[in-house]
């Protein structure tokens, strides 16, 4: 240990100790790398562009503040040696939080140290959150992030995203998304018969249900759009959207999440059926009052709700919501759904 002391010259210091003499030991920050120790309230302050990391001291990294004055967290070499600890590229975000957007492959080992060194200075400048986005192919990487206090928040098919609360403040990164929405499409002919499914799969199978056409929207998809793909995709009947009719939220339908669907009301531009094989047992045109008079139907307050709905906008004042094409303060296109026969009203 003294020839450690003697050949590598750097700073061990307490949390208590830096914030007793802040003034002071701020001004080494800008000329000394400063690297967070296992110790849980202490840091190690090297002189920049003077060493670079070789291999862990295990026994540096665990010694107390009361046996040593003098610590390094990684042997040293002056010369010669492999790739000095870096801070971890990031992007802040608008709310005081740090995005890592690993892309190049890196050793696990490598990626604490960095990390650890990332994070302490962070603490530092005051920043709350730090959210890491890794590849698929940084699969190594997931382990040493969750060792490291990091939790999963959401995944996709190509990237998992974990987020790690750094500041002593009130935790305030949002949970992942709690909704999945869906569509029914209520397709009216000028007959009045409704257009209606009879599904090869899920709750429905083999009970003779006749139903609206269903689906979720994707990502990125308009509720409106969606609503004209699913009747596409099940039936072959083109449509254009007329408006949403009503809406419902239901909870802990999806893998714990909660469920918003649409009742949207479409115009059919074509007629003739050629239903998907796959997830479609049978489809045919119905009388809306046949469709309403299923024991199914009537015995479930939801569907007869939905089919009263239908029914009202058939036959009463009924208004639901239209669709006017908007944009938004960024430039994009959207679309903001209103009653819009009343509101010209007012």
């Amino acid at each position: 240990m003294q020839n450690l002391r003697q050949l590598y010259q750097c700073c061990f210091i307490t949390r208590k100790s830096f914030l007793s003499s802040s003034s002071t030991l701020l001004s080494l920050i800008p000329k000394y790398l400063c690297l967070p120790t296992l110790h849980p309230v202490s840091w190690i302050f090297l002189p920049k562009g003077q060493y670079k990391s070789n291999s862990i001291s295990s026994s540096a990294r665990n010694m107390s503040t009361s046996t040593i004055a003098l610590a390094v967290e990684k042997q040293m070499v002056l010369e010669n040696g492999v790739q000095q600890v870096e801070l971890l590229n990031r992007v802040e975000d608008s709310y005081g939080g740090i995005i890592l957007n690993m892309e190049e492959p890196m050793e696990s080992e490598a990626f604490v140290y960095s990390l650890r060194a990332s994070i302490s200075q962070w603490k530092q400048q005051g920043k709350r959150g730090v959210w890491i986005k890794l590849p698929i192919q940084l699969v190594n990487l997931v382990e040493p992030s969750v060792k490291e206090g990091f939790r999963y928040h959401h995944a996709e098919p190509d990237y998992i995203m974990l987020v790690k609360w750094i500041s002593n403040s009130t935790n305030t990164i949002p949970e992942n998304a709690s909704h999945r929405v869906g569509i029914g499409a209520f397709v009216i002919n000028d007959q009045r018969e409704v257009l209606v499914v009879q599904e090869n799969n899920g709750t429905f199978k083999g009970k003779g249900v006749w139903k609206f056409p269903t689906g979720v929207v994707n990502e990125g998809e308009d509720i409106c759009m969606a609503a004209i793909r699913e009747v596409k995709e099940e039936t072959g009947i083109d449509t254009e959207f007329v408006e949403i009719l009503a809406f419902r939220q239901s909870h802990k339908s999806f893998f714990k999440k909660s469920d918003l669907f649409f009742v949207c009301m479409l115009r059919p531009l074509s007629f003739d059926i050629q239903k998907q094989d796959t997830e479609i047992e049978a489809a045919q045109w119905m009388s809306i009052n046949e469709y309403a008079a299923q024991p199914f139907i009537q015995k479930y307050d939801g569907f007869r709700s939905v089919a009263n709905v239908c029914l009202a906008k058939l036959e009463k004042d009924y208004a639901g919501f239209s669709r006017i094409p908007t944009t938004t303060a960024s430039g994009k296109t959207s679309y903001v759904y209103f009653n819009s026969r009343d509101l010209s009203k007012l």
